[in-house]
């Protein structure tokens, strides 16, 4: 069986070595990944200076060529954000913003770059908005061309106000290890049925 990559970008507002609750379920992602044998890597995005913009490159100081390209040698795509005010937080909306300019990056065909790659989805957050946040990823997902398998999101929302995080559990609630395993079990799978069969060449 060939191994597949993942990269996970870690969409926490706190930059590293600060503890992540995002990050915390980004690496039981991979974990779960890896028992399928998908190699992975993970990236705090907020350690990186990311220009606003819409382009591949936004210039002199943007670092986002360096993530773009970790995002290019992946096979599967893994976006964990918290929950801010019922929304993905404000680094994973410029992921989106920046993956917009993958569109016009085809190959001969016509196919926009990102059609053989999947991508799921890793919420949590001491609020509602998980559901909300999923859909509003996976619908910018896929127009860039990512893949969504099914049931390609798992998230943990705590008590509404609370003060535990996701991190602080004493374990992961098992309804959450359970969608984290079928995930990473339906991600892999879909992305290696992607590698021995592309979509056919765009009109």
């Amino acid at each position: 069986m060939p191994v597949l990559n993942a990269l996970a970008l870690v969409c926490t507002l706190k930059k590293s070595p600060a503890p992540s609750s995002s990050e915390t379920i980004a690496r039981q992602v991979l974990d779960e990944l890896a028992e399928h044998q998908v190699k992975g890597n993970m990236l705090r995005v907020v350690d990186f200076d990311v220009s606003p913009g819409v382009t591949a490159d936004e210039g002199p100081g943007d670092q986002w060529p360096v993530l773009r390209d970790h995002i290019l040698a992946a096979d599967i795509l893994v976006i964990a954000t918290p929950t801010w005010l019922g929304h993905m937080s404000s680094i994973a909306q410029r992921v989106l913003e920046r993956l917009d300019a993958e569109l016009s990056n085809t190959d001969s065909q016509g196919r926009p770059a990102m059609f053989g790659k999947v991508a799921v989805a890793a919420v949590v957050g001491n609020e509602d908005g998980a559901h909300k946040i999923v859909a509003d990823l996976f619908q910018g997902l896929n127009d860039i061309g990512f893949t969504i398998p099914a049931q390609g999101c798992t998230y943990w929302n705590g008590e509404a106000m609370g003060s535990t995080d996701f991190r602080d559990l004493d374990s992961t609630p098992e309804t959450v290890a359970t969608t984290t395993r079928t995930l990473a079990g339906n991600a892999a799978h879909l992305a290696r049925l992607l590698q021995s069969e592309l979509y056919p060449a765009s009109a």
